[in-house]
């Protein structure tokens, strides 16, 4: 029977690079795939894309594709073809083609056939409907020139379309996290698109492997309860999965990490609302009757997801400027700490009401006492050192910036012993959701060949 060996190269924008050459050296793969892009992270690429229209991919797309570059290419000579899907294109999925394919020029690897994937992108329809409501109960027409960004998570069909193009490497924009994976099972072993039930366990081992590190032990961890080892090394996922869908997943041996039973539990309902009826743009999953079977050390076994039909509607992931944050930070320590550092935070507010300062709402935490659970447990003992923060959203940059001033004249102007002043301000991005017809949605492939 045959069988498809399908490795998770990144679980965010940012996630370490080591792992995936690690796979794409070791694992015997077929398939490479770089899961990066977050809620808001394709609204960011979107105003970075309109300050230059050449930009709005990755920022690490280049150095990632430098170092698993040489594996792809060199993969035919090996007998194991090794072909990459990453949805690292983001706001601008053309662009990233084309300077991966001149990477891959300047790196002296030719042949190569790189193929974009586009049609998420329904922002200029999703204007053409000014009276559409979003699920923050805001109207399109109220978002005005706010609104940056309007992209429909897609399913695995025009991945599969570039696969059948003869792809070696697919670069997406906004693709649902699990038809990353659910892409290359339904090419290699030409599953119905109304295959519900392969579709569903397609999808099971997609959102298992989407989150890489965190199946093999990475969230997972927490010492004393959850030990992991090694984790500096910690190991991407592989599958292995057969043309019935029965997956086993496993990692390259002697990377770190660990993969059992609770580990794979623990990311099968990680971010899953209803477990019975996970909703994709390929099928309504359904994980309630999964099981996982611990077949070796770090290999598990996986199965029971199901399917039925896939909704009609695209999710489509609304990105639109919501004001600025202002910050500021200073640390206190020693006997009376936490008082001196509360009454910085009485100082900082009642200068906001003397000098003005216009906000739309106020934080402030003291960082270590109250930051994360508010005064809702109750301190074991006084700390020695705390740090107060203070922020605030605003709606312009220059009340944003006054934030973090009033913070760091605490220097001077007491309460004693403040120190390590911080400030920063930052524009806010804000997401909302809204649904589309799949219908409405136009798929669009362009090669570039190295």
């Amino acid at each position: 029977m045959k069988t498809l060996r399908i490795g998770a190269g990144a679980g965010y924008s940012g996630d370490r690079i080591e792992p995936a050459v690690e796979l794409a050296e070791k694992g015997q793969l077929d398939y490479l795939v770089f899961e990066c892009l977050a809620e808001r992270t394709i609204a960011l690429a979107q105003l970075e894309r309109l300050i230059d229209p050449q930009r709005g991919y990755d920022p690490l797309l280049l150095e990632r594709m430098r170092r698993v570059l040489p594996f792809v290419h060199s993969s035919v000579a090996r007998g194991r073809r090794l072909r990459i899907i990453t949805n690292m294109g983001a706001a601008n999925p053309r662009s990233a083609a084309k300077a991966v394919r001149q990477l891959a020029t300047e790196l002296g690897f030719s042949g190569l056939n790189i193929v974009a994937l586009s049609g998420d992108d329904v922002l200029e329809s999703l204007r053409a409907q000014p009276e559409q409501l979003l699920d923050n109960g805001q109207s399109v027409a109220s978002l005005g020139d706010n609104l940056v960004s309007a992209n429909a998570y897609l399913g695995a069909d025009g991945i599969v379309q570039a696969l059948a193009a003869d792809a070696d490497i697919v670069i997406t924009g906004r693709v649902a996290d699990p038809s990353l994976f659910l892409a290359p099972q339904l090419f290699e072993f030409g599953w119905a698109n109304d295959d519900w039930l392969r579709l569903g366990q397609g999808t099971l081992i997609g959102h298992l492997l989407e989150c890489a590190g965190q199946i093999t032990g990475g969230y997972f961890a927490d010492p004393g309860r959850k030990d992991v080892t090694d984790l500096a090394r910690l190991g991407f996922p592989i599958v292995e999965v057969d043309e019935q869908g029965r997956a086993t997943i496993s990692k390259v041996a002697g990377s770190g990490g660990r993969i059992d039973k609770a580990t794979c539990t623990e990311q099968m309902i990680y971010e899953v609302h209803n477990p019975a009826c996970y909703l994709t743009p390929d099928v309504s999953s359904d994980f309630s009757q999964v099981n996982f079977v611990q077949t070796g050390e770090n290999q598990v076994v996986a199965h029971g997801a199901g399917g039925t039909p896939r909704p009609e509607n695209l999710k489509v992931s609304v990105g639109y400027l919501d004001g600025w944050i202002g910050e500021g930070q200073m640390s206190y320590g020693g006997p009376g700490a936490l008082a001196r550092a509360r009454l910085a935070g009485e100082v900082v507010m009642e200068r906001f009401r003397l000098t003005g300062v216009a906000t739309r709402e106020v934080r402030i935490d003291l960082i270590g006492v109250n930051a994360l659970y508010g005064e809702t447990l109750p301190m074991a003992h006084e700390p020695t050192e705390v740090r107060l923060r203070v922020t605030a959203r605003c709606d312009s940059r220059e009340q944003a910036v006054l934030i973090g001033n009033e913070v760091e004249t605490l220097y001077t102007n007491g309460p004693a012993g403040g120190g390590g002043a911080s400030k920063y301000i930052r524009q806010v991005v804000a997401v909302a959701s809204v649904l589309m017809p799949r219908s409405a949605i136009r798929l669009e492939l362009n090669q570039e060949l190295s």
